[in-house]
């Protein structure tokens, strides 16, 4: 699976980022293009350490939680922690920077760093935090038909 660790595969993603236009439309749920780059943002800050974690139980055990986020394809209009939630007008260009920022950031950080506990998915290797970011980031895009 892939990781933003992964040079290509992450530049790929970040040209799929730079595609996204006023006039990207979803293909699903209720986000605006600005709100879905804001949500993005939201999810990448936690791993960079500039947002706090997420709070509350999740509905399934933890174990199981991270292994269905991280193994199986994520339903289209999946529900989303209230902390994720974009219900704000955002400026596409500052939000699109943000998440160019936030990959790289994220991306500098080591694969082997020590696992850290996820409120909702348990014991997160850096391994398995790069992959959980990069399914999030591509999940969206494809919302957006980028």
């Amino acid at each position: 699976m892939a990781t933003l660790h992964d040079t290509k595969y992450r530049q790929a993603l970040e040209r799929r980022i730079r595609m996204l236009g006023a006039d990207s439309r979803r293909k699903w749920g209720q986000m605006s293009v600005e709100q879905m780059l804001w949500h993005l943002n939201a999810g990448l800050s936690t791993p960079v350490g500039t947002a706090k974690p997420l709070a509350g139980k999740p509905p399934l055990p933890r174990p199981l939680m991270k292994f269905l986020v991280l193994h199986l394809p994520w339903p289209k209009s999946a529900p989303t922690s209230p902390t994720f939630l974009a219900t704000g007008q955002y400026d596409l260009e500052t939000e699109r920077a943000r998440c160019l920022e936030l990959i790289d950031e994220l991306a500098r950080q080591s694969l082997d760093a020590p696992a850290v506990d996820h409120p909702a998915f348990g014991k997160m290797t850096g391994r398995d935090v790069s992959r959980l970011q990069a399914k999030h980031l591509d999940h969206h895009l494809k919302q957006f038909g980028v």
